[in-house]
Parts: structure tokens; C-alpha cells; sequence
């Protein structure tokens, strides 16, 4: 008897694991809550955490899943740790790539990063943990949400320059940060400083998105001794300044922005980052340390004589203790004119003046050798004789890179001559000029000792370490040619003399500055053989420096009805020009007053009444006055003056004057009131309150009356009259208030005001608020500051005795069913009085109140329109079974239909002129009301059952559903398999409630599906291996229609297990047989037994019937010993 035992003693194992289950904690599945905000193209990190598990230190298998707004029903897989093949066609790929990854922090917790985000990324993510263990108890799913938005933060700064400061300056430098995220962000800014040959940089400031700031590490001390700042002006300006520049500071320095914000677990996060453009910053250093150590410098040249053309070559060479460990910058100088220098760590620069020549090739220098460096100098020229030094330093490098010059050794003066050869070719240019604005340059080159044919090319640079750029040439046959930059301008290059070459630019700009170059060439033949150049430098004088416009005023606030004086003031020679006053009322509105033209010309674009123009000549100057008699607010803003010249009969604009803000004040007002004192009244009652102007009113006076009403928490106007004496109500009085209210103004002036038939709700305290009009000189009124008084108004009521009586907590009912809310009058009813009933609602998720139906005292029944809750008023039924009695009920009622309800009474009387009075009025306390789809009563036969079996054979695996929670309810079936030694269930088979079969194990030439009654589910296996043997159990969904919501899946239930084994022929099966043989004789004899008895009951049967047969006559029949033959009738017969 083994195998009964041993399956009733796994049975009880089973049933104590589960009671030990019972008492530990449940699983739980966290995931980082939502909503989320990411801005497309940034990171996405999702944290995910499981506990509760029999074991903590296995490693989970979790599955990330996604549902997105366009498809709320359809979930997307996307990565999986447990399946390589989870993610979906839309997913693979980033998959694949590892742009989307799920990481093992711990066993128990998980990370899910997208390293770029897409807008189609926005959706439901879901993360679920895979279920190792026999029993399902918890939560093994979370979701949050994740909402992608635009990139919106914008960060600018001036463009890539490069400045150049001593060391010990003061240094500034603006960036402008913003966004435009409509969700709450904060902003940070840094600024950093990435330091030559370093590949990270450096935090010099910070400004926290807590406002707080913070320097960077190596820039505390001079950030605390107020060195180093940063400023933040108006809404979008940060401002670096740093008031001592060390030669640390040298790099390229940038600002960073960041966009922060804070996410649903009170963390920021940061979702946008942008660098602005860097600028690189050159510190020279002006102190030298000591240095105690030699050095010797040796310079050479070859050839010490030459002629100007040709190449010079200088050597330098340099000794020192240790060279090979230090750093050493090595320079050729000419006089004190630096050639070139090589650096210490071997960056060539060169000297303005052979910048061009370097880039042309003609200047080349280089390290030749450990101690050794050369210098090589193209067609060289006569000017470049004298005496050459060799300069050479050591340097020493600083924990932060940064380079400390020491002392400088220099070598004897090494003299090279430089003769002319025998052209004798030479140049010579004007002197510097000097032009204004608009008119010709002409420069003249003189050429001495020329032989053969001549050309020039004249050519310009902007500064003098510029690189010169051709403007016009003229070839030895005389043909001009204009350089791509000068061909729409008015230029010409020409010979007057032999030995005289001419320059003409007309109508010059200022960008025109600079220093000109003429370079006179030789020929012989085609062959250029000597070069002579000069060169002059030239100044273009804009306008704006010798015309100067300034806009003031002895006082830009003035008072409504005073005058205003406006001064322009425009100094420079006199030149013909045109003046325009303009006025700036708003940001994007610019309005002329008027222009006065250089012929003397007046053109007016306002009403010239009120304005008058004045010009006063003193000395160098002209000022200009415009005049604004009786100023208003039309009057005020921003003016502006603007003068243009006449240059060569063009209007050339200048740079308008500064802007002057004018603004205009009302005077202040003097109104003094008096007021009604407190008023205590009963209700039904008739009040009055009066206010009066008790101050000397001005002639053209007038006055608007506001009368506001203040209650707790709630502020409303009641009635405005405004200066005109138009009254109209405030938004919030209803006809039925407007109807006991009046206003009227008496002589004074008095302004009072009425209420007839005062209820409780007019009860609190009543502003009057005056405001005084007076007329500008333009005719528009304009308003002083409001004056105001309060009076306090109490309204007395009789006792309240109405009662209502209503049932607390309602049963939860079940949709489709018909609920009745309850709602009495206990006291206070009476025959002579009528009540107004309204029935409120409050969602369960939402904070507001609204009315559903409204039955008044006159028996009118309305339901206020709200479009959210519009069909459930079409589902109410508000009756009025007895007097006092008020239930309402829902017809079909809905899961949505949950909420509380309260029911509001009101009573009325008529009084003795047939009006209504509101007596009384009470409301119940809430009514919850829950409306569930169905009560969960789904039940699985759960009978664990052992199975030994051969390959030969084939098993079932029932599914017998023994109760379900509606007779509605459909059904979803999945059978499980999982090994015994193991914890991962896979699934085999679902047979969906549309009826749509899934073979979830590849195995479907195996498998055979059964639904012989509603209730009843069967799969069954075809010869299974022994690899099959297992754990097989189902697991049923029950899901049910919701009248609003669709089908919901209500309850999931697991039947019992299935223990199989599955053994081959001739050695398990032996054993088995051995074990388990009495049970099979036991079948058989019973089975002999029950046929035995089955033939001798029909025997007995066969029996009986015989019996009877013989007591009835006989039939006739073949058989003598039945029948006898009768004998032959005799006659008498």
C-alpha cells in the first residue's frame, strides 16, 4: 500500500506549506512612482523592488511591459531577464542594440533604463515579477506612468571669442538661461573652466536649483573672500565675475543649465542639460619667481650676411642642469620684436608681425634636438637686419597644469646684414589719414630706383596682427583688377606718374579702417624679381562720433493737468539732419509726434494743440524742447529722439538718443466717507444703509458705488453703480436676490442701499466703496484711489426644529440593481409648510460637490446640466411617497453610480403678502454607496492526485469549476506544468473565454482539449516521456460584464495538483506492478462479481416469466411436448 501512502502524506505536506505560507508576509512588487516627466532624446531610469519571497537571496525573473494612451488595452512587451525573444517587433531592436536594458541591482530589485527617450515611449509601464514558488499570495505587478515632453530649455551666451588679460584683472562674462515647460521646473546653472590639454572641466560656481550657491573645488577660498561671484539679473541673466584672474583661470570657460524636476517621490531629477558657447581665456602672468639655477643660451646664424630674398637661417642652443626633467619655452627676437617662440610643452606661436608670413610657409621653427632649436626665415628683407637674441626660460607646472614662468637667460646679440641687391627698387607711402564718414580715400605710393616693368597690389588688414587681404591690383600692362570683397564698390587703382601708384575709395564705412599696404613688384620678362612694400594706416571717422544725440527732462513724473518739458540735445559740427520725437506706449507700439526736416519743415502726427516745439542753438550744440501742456496718462511712456544726417545725399540714421521714461500720476484723492453703523436685524425683516461723502467734492466730480458683501470664506459683489449712476449686479446674485435689493443717491452726495425681506444668507459684513472720476485734458475720465466703509450686518432666525432621518450605510448593492436612498422628515413638518429637496454627489475620487436633482417648494423638479454626470441623472427617480418622506432612487444602477450622497431640505411659508420665506433648513450627514459588478464566490475543485503512468499511455488533467459568481461570468483556462524540483511554472495550454485555443508549449500534436459542460475543462496529453513527469494544475479567470467598463476579469483560482510519473517499460513498471498489484486483482474480482450476479438476476428474471406464461392459454407451437396432437372427433361429437 506505498502509493496511496504516499500520496496522502504529499497531500498533508502540501496543505502544511500552505498553512505555513499563510503566516508570512505577503509579496510585494514596488516600482518608482508616476507620473513620470522626461524630455524626448534624454535617459529614462525605472526602479523596480520585490519582497515578501520564501527566499531572498534567489535572483527574480522580472518582465517589463508597456500600455500605451492610443491602445489602453493592449500591452507591449519590451524586455524580459528570464526570455532573450519577450520583446516585441516594435522594441527588438533597441533591445538588441542595448538602448534598452533591465539590470540586477540586488536579487530583489531591478533597473530599467532607455538610454534615449522617443516620444512614442510615453505610456503605462508595467513591471512584473515572475512567480518561483507553488503559491500565489500578493502583488506581483506595478505600474507607473511616464509622460514624454518637448525640450524646451534654451541657453545662450555670446559667441566663441577669445580674450587675452593680465594676470590680476577683473573678468566678467553674461549667460542667458530659460524654459518653457508647462509642468513646475526648476532651473541650475554652472559655469566651468576646462583648462588647456585637460579633456574634463572644472566647476567654478554653481547656482543650485535651491537657489543656493556653491564653488567649485579649488575656487573656495577666493569665492568666500567675495573674488568670485555669480548674479542672477532679472529672469534669465547669470553673471560670472571674477575680480583677481590667476593664471590657473586660463582655459575655456563655458555655463551649464539645468532643468530639474520633482517627480511624485519628493526626488528631482534632472530631465534637459545645455552648454552654452565657450570662450577662451588667456591669463599672462606678470610676476616672475627667483631662479637661483644656470642656464646658458648660445644663438647662431647662416649666413651672417646675405642679400634681401633669400634665407636665414638661427640656431639656439641651450644648456642647463637636468633639462631633460624640466620644461623649457625657447624665443627668437629681433630687437624688441618677438619672431616666434616655442613652448614648453612644444606649441609654436608666432609674432603678429610674421603671422602672415608664417602661414604663407616663409616662416618655419622647430626642437632639432634635445638642447638644440632652429628658426628658418624666407625672402628675407633689408629691414630685417640687426641683431638677433635667443630667449629661453625655464618653466615649472603647477598641481593644476598651469605653467610658472621663471627667470630668463638670453644669448649674446648674433648681427645679420641684409643687403638690398642691385635693383635698388624702393617704396614709400604717405603718412597715416584720417577720413570722415562717407567720403574718399585716396592714398598715394611713391617708387624709387625701379627698373623694368612695375605693378602693385594695395592691400588691407583691419588690425595690426591681422593677416592683409588684397583690395585692388594693377598689373605691369596696366589692367586693374578688384579684389571678390571690393567688386561692388567704387574703387580704382591707377598710375598717374611713372613712379607714382594711386589708391581711391570712395564713399567710405568705418569698417574701412585699418592699415593699408602698397607692394611694388619688379619684372623682367614674366619673372618676378624684387618686391618693395610700405604700408600707412587710415582711420574712418563714423558719424555717430562727431553727432551725438541725448534725451533729458528737469522731471520725467508728473502730475494729470501738468506741463511736461522734454529736451533733445544734439551736439557735433552742423550738418544738415532731420529730428523726430517719438513715443513708446508699450512693448511693441511705436508712435511719431512729430519730424522737423533740414529745410526747416514740421510734420505733425498728433493733435498740435497741446504741443510745442522750441530749438535753442548754444555753441557746438542744438537743443531742442518739445513742450506737453496738461499732461494725461495718454502721455506716458517711453520717448525717444532720433536724428539723421544728410552725407552725400543720402539720410544716414544715427544711433537714436537714450529713452526716457515719462510716467504720469493721479493726484491723490481727498474723498472722506461716513457710514451706517452695525445693524442687527430679524429675518423677513426690511433694511437700509446709507453712506455719504462728507469731503468738499470738486465741480466735475463723479462717482461709482460698489457694495460687496463679506461671509466666511466667500467674497462676492452685490450691485455697482457706476459714475454714469448704471447699476448692474455682481455675477453671483441670482434673480431671486436682485429682486429684494435696491440703490439710490441722494444730495450730498449719499448713496444708499436696501434689502426687503432679509434672510440668514445676507447675513455678514457690507462694504460701500466709492471711487472719484475727474476729466483729463483729453475729455477721458480717469479714476483716484477707492475710498471705502463696512458695516456689519447680523440676521436673527427662530430656532431650527427640523430633523431629518436617513439610513447611515446602505448595503453595497450590485449592478443592474434598483437602489432607494432614503430621506424623512422627523420634526418640523407642518401642513402650512413647503420644503425644497436637492440631492447631492460626491464621486468616491473627487473633492466636488454637485446638485443631481432639485424638487422646490413649488413642486418643480429640475436637474442641473453637468455633462460628467448626465447619465446617471437619466437613471433617477426622485419621488415623494408621504409628505415627509423624499427617497431617491437608481434605476440599473452602475460600479460608477459609487459616492456619497446627502440630502439638502429646505422649508418655506408664504406670508401674508404671498411671498416665500425660508423658515428652516437642514441636510443629512453622508450616505456611502457602494455598487460592486458581482460578489467574488468563484471555486475550483482542488483534489491533489498522484498518477503513475507509461510512455504508452495517455493522462488527463481536469478542470471542474464547482462554483461561479454569476451566471454570466465566461471563462479563461491555462494549465501549468512545472518539475518538482523546481519553482518556475511554464505555461502548456489557454483556452480563452472567446473560445480561442493557445498552445503556449509547442507540444500541440500532444495535446487534446476538452469542454464537455459549461463547467467542466479537460486537457489531455498523448504519451507522455519521462521528461514530462511534473506538477500540472489549471488556473481559471473568471470575467464578467460591467454595464459601463466592458468585461473585467473578476477572480483567479488554481485547481489541485497533479503529481505525474511517467516510467518506461520493464524497469519502473515492474516495481509498480509489485506495489500496487492488490488494487488491480481488487478491480477485477469485484468486476466478476457484479457480472455473476447481473446473469443470475436475468435468469431469475427468465424464470419468473415462464411461470406466468404457463397459467395462460398456450399458443400453438412445432413442439409435441408443448402442444399434443388432438384426437379424430367421433360422430357423436
Amino acid at each position: 500500500m506505498k502509493c496511496p501512502l504516499a500520496s496522502f502524506v504529499r497531500a498533508h505536506l502540501l496543505l502544511c506549506l500552505g498553512l505555513l505560507r499563510c503566516g508570512e508576509a505577503r509579496v510585494h512588487t514596488e516600482v518608482q512612482a508616476g507620473p513620470l516627466y522626461r524630455v524626448a532624446g534624454s535617459p529614462l531610469s525605472i526602479s523596480c523592488n520585490v519582497s515578501g519571497f520564501v527566499s531572498e537571496t534567489t535572483t527574480k525573473d522580472i518582465e517589463f511591459r508597456v500600455v500605451k494612451p492610443a491602445n489602453p488595452n493592449h500591452e507591449i512587451h519590451i524586455i524580459s531577464t528570464r526570455d532573450l525573444n519577450f520583446a516585441y517587433a516594435g522594441y527588438r531592436k533597441r533591445v538588441e542594440r542595448k538602448e534598452i536594458t533591465l539590470t540586477h541591482v540586488t536579487p530583489n530589485s531591478i533597473l530599467f533604463e532607455i538610454q534615449s527617450l522617443e516620444r512614442g515611449d510615453e505610456g503605462e509601464y508595467h513591471c512584473s515579477v515572475i512567480n518561483s514558488e507553488y503559491a500565489y499570495d500578493g502583488t506581483y505587478s506595478a505600474s507607473t506612468t511616464l509622460k514624454v515632453i518637448d525640450n524646451s530649455l534654451s541657453v545662450s551666451s555670446p559667441a566663441s571669442t577669445s580674450l587675452s588679460c593680465n594676470e590680476g584683472d577683473a573678468f566678467t562674462l553674461s549667460c542667458q538661461a530659460s524654459a518653457n515647460t508647462v509642468q513646475h521646473t526648476h532651473l541650475s546653472l554652472a559655469w566651468y573652466l576646462r583648462r588647456d590639454d585637460e579633456d574634463s572641466a572644472h566647476p567654478i560656481v554653481s547656482l543650485d536649483r535651491d537657489f543656493s550657491l556653491n564653488p567649485g573645488p579649488g575656487f573656495e577660498d577666493r569665492h568666500q573672500a567675495g573674488l568670485i561671484k555669480l548674479d542672477k539679473l532679472g529672469e534669465a541673466t547669470y553673471k560670472l565675475t571674477i575680480a583677481h584672474l590667476e593664471v590657473s583661470d586660463q582655459g575655456r570657460i563655458y555655463c551649464q543649465a539645468q532643468e530639474w524636476i520633482q517627480d511624485p517621490d519628493r526626488s528631482w531629477y534632472t530631465i534637459a542639460q545645455k552648454d552654452g558657447e565657450e570662450t577662451t581665456l588667456k591669463v599672462k602672468a606678470t610676476e616672475v619667481l627667483p631662479d637661483t639655477s644656470s642656464m646658458e643660451v648660445v644663438i647662431s646664424a647662416k649666413p651672417e650676411i646675405l642679400q634681401d630674398g633669400q634665407e636665414l637661417s638661427l640656431f639656439c642652443h641651450v644648456e642647463s642642469h637636468d633639462l631633460q626633467q624640466r620644461f623649457i619655452s625657447v624665443a627668437w627676437l629681433r630687437g624688441n620684436v618677438e619672431l616666434a617662440r616655442i613652448g614648453p610643452t612644444g606649441i609654436l606661436s608666432v609674432g603678429p608681425e610674421y603671422s602672415r608670413r608664417e602661414k604663407e610657409g616663409e616662416l618655419v621653427a622647430a626642437r632639432t634636438g634635445e638642447r638644440d632649436y632652429g628658426l628658418k626665415l624666407q625672402h628675407v628683407k633689408t629691414e630685417e637686419s640687426g641683431a638677433y637674441v635667443c630667449r629661453a626660460w625655464l618653466q615649472d607646472r603647477g598641481p593644476d597644469g598651469a605653467f610658472t614662468q621663471r627667470a630668463t637667460h638670453e644669448s649674446h646679440s648674433q648681427l645679420v646684414g641684409i643687403s638690398a641687391s642691385e635693383s635698388g627698387l624702393s617704396v614709400e607711402m604717405q603718412n597715416a589719414s584720417s577720413v570722415n564718414e562717407g567720403f574718399r580715400l585716396e592714398l598715394k605710393c611713391k617708387v624709387l630706383g625701379g627698373k623694368g616693368q612695375l605693378s602693385v597690389t594695395w592691400q588691407r588688414k583691419s588690425t595690426p596682427t591681422a593677416i592683409f587681404a588684397s583690395v585692388i591690383s594693377l598689373s605691369q600692362e596696366g589692367v586693374a583688377e578688384k579684389a571678390e570683397e571690393f567688386k561692388s564698390r567704387k574703387v580704382n587703382a591707377m598710375r598717374p606718374a611713372p613712379d607714382t601708384f594711386t589708391l581711391e575709395l570712395d564713399e567710405v564705412r568705418p569698417s574701412d579702417s585699418g592699415v593699408y599696404e602698397c607692394a611694388v613688384h619688379e619684372w623682367n620678362i614674366n619673372t618676378k624679381t624684387h618686391s618693395k612694400s610700405d604700408s600707412a594706416t587710415v582711420k574712418v571717422t563714423p558719424a555717430d562720433s562727431f553727432v551725438k544725440v541725448n534725451l533729458m527732462s528737469r522731471s520725467n513724473t508728473v502730475t494729470q493737468g501738468e506741463t511736461l518739458h522734454l529736451m533733445c540735445r544734439v551736439g557735433g559740427p552742423r550738418l544738415p539732419m532731420t529730428l523726430t520725437w517719438s513715443l513708446q506706449r508699450d512693448a511693441s507700439t511705436i508712435d511719431d509726434i512729430l519730424t522737423l526736416y533740414s529745410d526747416g519743415s514740421i510734420s505733425w502726427s498728433v493733435e498740435q494743440q497741446r504741443y510745442q516745439l522750441k530749438i535753442d542753438t548754444k555753441g557746438n550744440q542744438v537743443i531742442y524742447y518739445l513742450i506737453i501742456n496738461g499732461a494725461s496718462h495718454k502721455d506716458a511712456g517711453n520717448y525717444e529722439c532720433r536724428v539723421s544726417v544728410v552725407l552725400e545725399k543720402v539720410h544716414k540714421k544715427l544711433t537714436p538718443s537714450n529713452r526716457l521714461a515719462v510716467s504720469v500720476k493721479n493726484p491723490e484723492s481727498k474723498l472722506v466717507l461716513t457710514a451706517t453703523a452695525a445693524l442687527s436685524v430679524n429675518v423677513n425683516t426690511g433694511i437700509e444703509m446709507k453712506c455719504s461723502v462728507i469731503s468738499e467734492p470738486a465741480a466735475s466730480s463723479r462717482y461709482s458705488v460698489t457694495w460687496l458683501l463679506q461671509q466666511p470664506g466667500e467674497n462676492k459683489t452685490i450691485v455697482i453703480s457706476d459714475r454714469d449712476a448704471l447699476v448692474t449686479f455682481g455675477p453671483t446674485i441670482v434673480p431671486s436676490h436682485r429682486e429684494r435689493v435696491s440703490v439710490k443717491r441722494t444730495k450730498g452726495p449719499s448713496f444708499e442701499f436696501s434689502i426687503q425681506r432679509v434672510e440668514i444668507s445676507d447675513d455678514g459684513s457690507y462694504t460701500c466703496e466709492v471711487v472719484e472720476w475727474l476729466p483729463d485734458p483729453h475729455g477721458d475720465w480717469y479714476q483716484l484711489s477707492p475710498v471705502s466703509k463696512t458695516t456689519q450686518l447680523t440676521v436673527n432666525e427662530p430656532v431650527n426644529d427640523l430633523r431629518l432621518d436617513y439610513i447611515q450605510h446602505p448595503p453595497a448593492a450590485r449592478e443592474g440593481d434598483e437602489v432607494e436612498l432614503k430621506c424623512n422628515i422627523i420634526s418640523g413638518a407642518s401642513s402650512s409648510f413647503f420644503y425644497k429637496v436637492s440631492w447631492l454627489y460626491t464621486a468616491h475620487d473627487s473633492s466636488t460637490t454637485n446638485v443631481l436633482v432639485e424638487l422646490d417648494h413649488t413642486g418643480l423638479l429640475s436637474y442641473p446640466k453637468n455633462q460628467e454626470l448626465g447619465d446617471l441623472q437619466g437613471r433617477l427617480r426622485l419621488s415623494r411617497p408621504t409628505r415627509s418622506s423624499f427617497p431617491l432612487g437608481i434605476q440599473r444602477a452602475r460600479e460608477e453610480d459609487g459616492g456619497t450622497y446627502r440630502c439638502a431640505v429646505e422649508q418655506y411659508q408664504l406670508d401674508h403678502e404671498g411671498h416665500w420665506q425660508k423658515k428652516a433648513s437642514n441636510r443629512t450627514g453622508p450616505i456611502p454607496l457602494t455598487v460592486n459588478v458581482a460578489e467574488k464566490s468563484l471555486s475550483i475543485a482542488k483534489e491533489d492526485k498522484r498518477l503513475n503512468i507509461s510512455r504508452s499511455q495517455h493522462f488527463h488533467i481536469p478542470c471542474h469549476i464547482t462554483h461561479q459568481s454569476s451566471s454570466e461570468s465566461e471563462f479563461q483556462v491555462t494549465w501549468f506544468w512545472q518539475k518538482e524540483t523546481e519553482t518556475e511554472k511554464r505555461p502548456l495550454f489557454t483556452a480563452y473565454r472567446n473560445s480561442t485555443l493557445h498552445d503556449r508549449f509547442g507540444k500541440g500534436d500532444q495535446l487534446r482539449f476538452g469542454h464537455p459542460l459549461p463547467n467542466q475543462f479537460s486537457l489531455t496529453v498523448l504519451k507522455p516521456s519521462p521528461e514530462d513527469s511534473g506538477l500540472y494544475f489549471c488556473e481559471v479567470e473568471e470575467w464578467l460584464p460591467s454595464l459601463s467598463r466592458g468585461w473585467r476579469k473578476l477572480a483567479v483560482e488554481n485547481s489541485g495538483y497533479l503529481t505525474l510519473d511517467v516510467y518506461v517499460e520493464g524497469g519502473v513498471k515492474a516495481a509498480s506492478e509489485q506495489q500496487c498489484q492488490w488494487p488491480i486483482w481488487m478491480g477485477v474480482l469485484i468486476v466478476i462479481v457484479i457480472c455473476s450476479l447481473l446473469v443470475i438476476f436475468l435468469l431469475v428474471v427468465m424464470k419468473c416469466r415462464r411461470k406466468a406464461s404457463g397459467r395462460q392459454k398456450p399458443d400453438q407451437n412445432l413442439w409435441a411436448e408443448e402442444h399434443p396432437l388432438k384426437e379424430k372427433p367421433i360422430a357423436d361429437d
